[in-house]
């Protein structure tokens, strides 16, 4: 079903941390921050916008991993489309860059398009 024209499009992007920048000092500058500046250039093209911060579970940070997992959905690919040639003007692209080399390894940035297939399982709660 990828690539129907009525279809959700799901970007999922894996960013890291700048060198240096604590874990704590990443997540808060994201979220009083970076994340206003992705909510003004996402109004009006993404329907969900949504980080999720990843915490190893055994509390050990490799210097491979990944700091969050950022999700943006559009409802379709021409609104995706529309959203990042809207982008494209220099002195809202520079604004972008200049905040992201402020906060991220921009290196490591990894974007993917989501070709989603869920199970429906049992409600847990009548399992037990």
């Amino acid at each position: 079903m990828a690539g129907r024209p009525d279809m959700t499009v799901t970007l999922v992007t894996l960013l890291k941390r700048r060198p240096g920048m604590s874990k704590a000092d990443f997540i808060a500058y994201y979220e009083t921050h970076h994340r206003r500046i992705g909510e003004e250039v996402l109004s009006g093209f993404a329907s969900r916008y949504v980080r999720r911060f990843l915490l190893p579970a055994d509390g050990t940070d490799q210097d491979h991993d990944f700091d969050v997992v950022l999700e943006i959905d559009f409802p379709d690919q021409a609104t995706m489309d529309a959203c990042f040639a809207a982008m494209q003007p220099p002195e809202i692209m520079d604004r972008i860059i200049a905040d992201e080399e402020r906060l991220f390894d921009r290196a490591r940035n990894r974007v993917f398009t989501v070709e989603e297939h869920a199970s429906t399982l049992p409600d847990p709660t009548l399992a037990r």
